[in-house]
């Protein structure tokens, strides 16, 4: 009927007729938004990628005390050629880039250890206390990742290379090993120790979703314990294995402090310090091919990732049947492990925040006698002596700032980032099964991918210049801001996304029916209902954002500065135990703002990153 209609109609009317559907098409409250969305993203991710490469092949002013016959803005080469050939490229890029995959690979590997054994003894075990473990994994999340690196450093230090003694070599008198207090050893196990949270969190769900009328299949059919464990369960939380290794791989490859600080007194460079060296001395064309470079290493990982979860064709783990979640019974090793696991979240989640308190109240470095004790690094007045002159951080008015500037930059990110969030998971649901959604999908997921300080790059790229109407914005508070955005778009739109497949469509269709405009039904039915998404986003962007140093690193100024930069700077100037205290001011507003934020959702850090 509808094709005879068709042929009756003339060219004319056809396309008149197209023309009105495609209007009705254009005008849908998704397709706006997914058009908006795409545009924003397209400005915030794609433009920085573009400026950042043309850097690398454009010559700049710096560039001509090294290129002959050339002007500024030729193409060239040569930062290409210098960065990846002869002695340059292999001091500059590829020791570094070894030192970046080990440190990643050997972060990941032990984080993988130590949350898969803990999310299996809290999920299939009987071992007590399992919201108490649970609650003292997530501290470390909290917690800056430089954290445990600079406990370690308080613990382990030596005279030789760190100039003053640490707690271990104060007590004992033997200086300890540089292989212990700095490189790739300690830098591995800080990480590890940071990121298990990761892969607790999601092994813990994909554990509680096997019944274990599967485990108890094999172990009828004569299987062991540890080949249970090998052919049953551990391959049916592959997927929950591989979304733990993105994360932990694209974090420890990217990540800043941890490196910086017990990476640098041996001259152990990553990718990430490295890439802040050469920035640091306006470098930006050698600075951004190491960019490049990190950015594709990444994605090349997250691709290998997604095709070796894709060659299973199924993971299911609920049917229709009943379910049944059986525990272990540890029997008598239930005390030893009981103890272990306390001992090890003691390790974790208090030892490194006693160590930085105790160095806090230390006069001078490397020296723990009670005689040494003092108040200064709090409530000093300022003692050329001390500190460079600068008074303790509670009466400091540049440590105040950074606090007021940490506090500003994250509500304001989470802010725009949950509401992002929120348009995304309607723009992307309501289209489902579409090109377009599954393009406004792809685009918010780019960020992800891309590691923190190469994506702080990115933006040097971008807003050293004019772009359009917009002014250059480096140097500038609202560049953090939108720089923090840009990068937690991936998270928003996840919670966006998990929070709108809860809210059935004959709702709106219902109101609109009724005669309710798009704005109203948004505010009046999807985002209260979606409210639960909002703040589940708003929280994990604003506990990301108080403690996230590699992504700002390269972006603050004097005036902008936040307190995880102005650790740095403590630690860079010598000032350690000044960094200590502005740590731990850090994580007790942390501790703070994510108390004040769970009261309005009545939920945990696993709900916000959609477990």
């Amino acid at each position: 009927m509808a094709v005879a209609l068709q042929e009756s109609q003339s060219p004319g009317q056809l396309w008149q007729a197209r023309l009105r559907r495609f209007v009705r098409w254009i005008t849908t409250p998704h397709v706006i938004l997914s058009i908006i969305m795409i545009v924003v993203m397209f400005y915030l991710v794609i433009i920085p990628l573009y400026r950042m490469v043309v850097t690398t092949i454009t010559v700049s002013e710096m560039d001509l005390r090294m290129i002959q016959g050339v002007e500024i803005g030729d193409l060239t080469l040569y930062h290409w050629i210098r960065m990846l050939t002869g002695k340059i490229g292999q001091l500059m890029t590829y020791e570094p880039l070894v030192h970046s995959v080990t440190v990643a690979l050997g972060a990941t590997f032990l984080a993988l250890a130590i949350g898969g054994l803990m999310a299996w003894l809290v999920c299939r075990t009987d071992i007590p206390g399992r919201e108490t473990i649970h609650m003292l994994a997530q501290v470390p999340y909290i917690m800056p990742s430089w954290t445990i690196a600079m406990a370690w450093l308080v613990l382990f230090k030596n005279q030789k290379s760190g100039g003053t003694m640490g707690l271990l070599e104060f007590i004992t008198g033997a200086p300890t090993p540089d292989w212990l207090a700095y490189g790739a050893f300690p830098i591995i196990v800080s990480s590890g120790l940071h990121y298990y949270t990761f892969f607790f969190l999601f092994i813990s769900a994909a554990l509680l979703s096997i019944d274990s009328c599967l485990e108890e299949a094999g172990e009828l059919a004569g299987a062991g314990r540890w080949r249970i464990m090998r052919k049953i369960t551990f391959p049916l939380v592959i997927p929950a294995i591989a979304s733990g290794f993105i994360m932990t791989f694209s974090k420890a490859m990217g990540t800043f402090g941890g490196p910086n600080v017990l990476g640098l007194p041996i001259r152990y460079y990553t990718l990430s310090t490295m890439l802040k060296s050469n920035t640091g001395i306006g470098n930006n064309g050698d600075a951004f091919v190491t960019g490049i470079v990190l950015i594709l290493f990444a994605m090349v990982t997250v691709m290998l990732n997604q095709k070796i979860v894709g060659t299973r064709k199924s993971y299911e783990t609920i049917g229709g049947r009943g379910f049944m979640s059986k525990k272990v019974k540890l029997r008598n090793f239930k005390p030893i492990i009981v103890a272990g696991v306390v001992v090890f979240q003691f390790i974790i989640a208090v030892l490194p925040l006693v160590l930085l308190v105790v160095s806090s109240f230390m006069l001078r470095d490397g020296n723990y006698s009670l005689e040494n004790f003092t108040l200064a690094h709090w409530l000093g007045k300022g003692d050329i002596k001390i500190n460079s002159g600068e008074p303790g951080i509670l009466r400091n008015p540049k440590v105040w700032m950074g606090a007021w500037n940490s506090i500003r930059l994250s509500i304001l990110t989470a802010l725009f980032t949950a509401l992002s969030g929120v348009i995304l998971g309607y723009a992307i649901v309501k289209g489902r099964g579409t090109r377009l959604s599954k393009i406004v999908e792809q685009m918010s997921f780019i960020p992800y991918v891309i590691p923190g300080i190469a994506f702080g790059a990115v933006y040097i790229a971008m807003f050293t210049k004019p772009v359009g109407p917009i002014p250059a914005l480096y140097g500038t508070f609202a560049l953090l801001v939108v720089v923090s955005v840009a990068k937690h778009l991936p998270f928003s739109a996840r919670s966006g996304v998990s929070a709108m497949l809860q809210v059935g469509k004959e709702l709106e269709e219902a109101a609109s029916l009724a005669g309710a405009t798009p704005w109203r039904r948004f505010v009046r039915i999807i985002f209260p209902l979606t409210s639960t998404g909002f703040v589940s986003g708003f929280l994990l962007t604003f506990i990301s954002t108080m403690r996230e140093l590699s992504l700002i690193i390269l972006l603050v100024t004097p005036t902008t500065a936040v307190l995880a930069s102005m650790t740095m700077r403590y630690i860079e100037n010598g000032n350690d135990q000044q960094a200590n205290a502005v740590i731990i001011l850090l994580i007790v507003l942390v501790m703070i703002g994510n108390f004040i934020i769970s009261r309005f959702r009545g939920g945990s850090l696993k709900k916000g990153l959609g477990m």
